[in-house]
């Protein structure tokens, strides 16, 4: 009978990563190096995992706030301004803004928090269908 040879693990840092390290990963691979937002609930876990990153943030005062600025950085630097909101009234606080950045032809991308999917539907705490609002 042959030896086996003990079985090696190896941890990598993927390997030790939530959703929230994996969405702020595939940020920073896409280029992004500054992000606009106002924590809420829905997306702390980002917020822990931006903070280990090296993007940087800008805080805004509320989401709106956020939201143009974001507008302002695509404007001077041609690059997508990415914003990050929580969910429920944080979502409809960037509703103006990207109509606004729309009619601008501005490149935003916007990230919101959500409820469990399990429970969309059922009027859930910051429950909004931001996608039915702006599309």
């Amino acid at each position: 009978m042959e030896a086996k040879e003990p079985m090696v693990t190896v941890e990598t840092e993927e390997m030790n990563m939530n959703g929230a390290d994996l969405f702020i990963q595939a940020l920073k691979q896409d280029g992004v190096e500054l992000l606009f937002g106002y924590p809420g609930g829905a997306v702390l876990g980002i917020y822990d995992a931006l903070h280990r990153s090296p993007i940087n943030h800008v805080l805004a005062r509320h989401e709106q706030g956020a939201i143009h600025a974001a507008e302002g950085y695509a404007r001077v630097s041609g690059k997508p301004g990415v914003v990050i909101a929580t969910s429920g009234p944080g979502a409809t606080n960037v509703v103006t803004g990207i109509a606004d950045a729309m009619m601008d032809s501005l490149p935003l991308v916007i990230f919101t928090g959500q409820v469990a999917s399990k429970v969309i539907g059922t009027d859930a705490f910051q429950e909004a269908d931001i996608v039915g609002m702006t599309m």
